[in-house]
């Protein structure tokens, strides 16, 4: 069961539609969906909303570090640890240069390949065993650093790619939350097929029947000569 929902990504007015905010982007969209408001606490360092369950026990957190991607980590840690979560409690939405836009995975654990944000997080929880939602982004072109690439704005058409990856991810995101990870990634990892395309219907062409000729009637002068003596 996850209790505790992170998206990663930097705050402030210059960040907020580049690549590294990704994770932001499904959080925000996810709280306002469900109508939760995420508001800044200041105990925290970060932007918090609240998912309510059938009990006080059951409920979960969304959070939103306020404090620069590379010190993601001490809002997580300073929230689970108030709430008692468990590092298998907690799904972090980030960012990913290994996918491609319009590419959403699910996994616990794993190698951080460099992220800053995850980086940080495993260092406060002493572990890689958190779940990890990873949106692609896309590599950066040769010879350009990553670090530079996250923090540019993706172009219209990898943008839209990103939305769809987002908006199939809203949808497994309830499985995560009751603790159907299973399900979620089988949901999330398979490829939708589009519509096959129907073959234009073939239209019986009506066969015309042989006319039946009448069998000619001989005339009688013709039959008189026919006849043998």
């Amino acid at each position: 069961m996850i209790r505790l929902v992170v998206g990663l990504g930097n705050p402030g007015k210059e960040y907020e539609r580049t690549r590294h905010n990704a994770g932001f982007w499904l959080v925000e969209r996810f709280a306002s969906s469900k109508g939760i408001a995420l508001r800044k606490d200041g105990k925290f360092k970060a932007l918090v909303g609240r998912i309510e369950g059938s009990s006080p026990a059951s409920a979960a957190w969304l959070l939103l570090p306020q404090s620069f991607m590379n010190a993601s980590g001490q809002p997580v840690q300073m929230l689970a640890g108030f709430f008692r979560i468990k590092p298998d409690e907690i799904l972090v939405i980030h960012d990913e240069l290994d996918f491609p836009p319009g590419v959403a995975k699910l996994k616990q654990g794993g190698g951080i390949a460099g992220h800053n944000g995850l980086k940080d997080i495993s260092q406060r929880l002493a572990t890689h065993e958190y779940w990890r939602l990873r949106l692609g982004v896309g590599k950066p072109p040769a010879g350009r650093e990553g670090a530079d690439y996250v923090l540019e704005k993706p172009p219209a058409e990898e943008r839209a790619a990103i939305d769809a990856a987002i908006e199939k991810s809203l949808g497994v995101l309830p499985l995560c939350l009751s603790g159907d990870m299973q399900s979620a990634m089988h949901q999330l990892h398979t490829e939708d097929k589009p519509p096959a395309k129907k073959e234009p219907e073939k239209k019986e062409v009506p066969v015309k029947e042989p006319e039946k000729k009448e069998p000619e009637k001989k005339g009688l002068f013709s039959s008189l000569i026919g006849r043998k003596k």
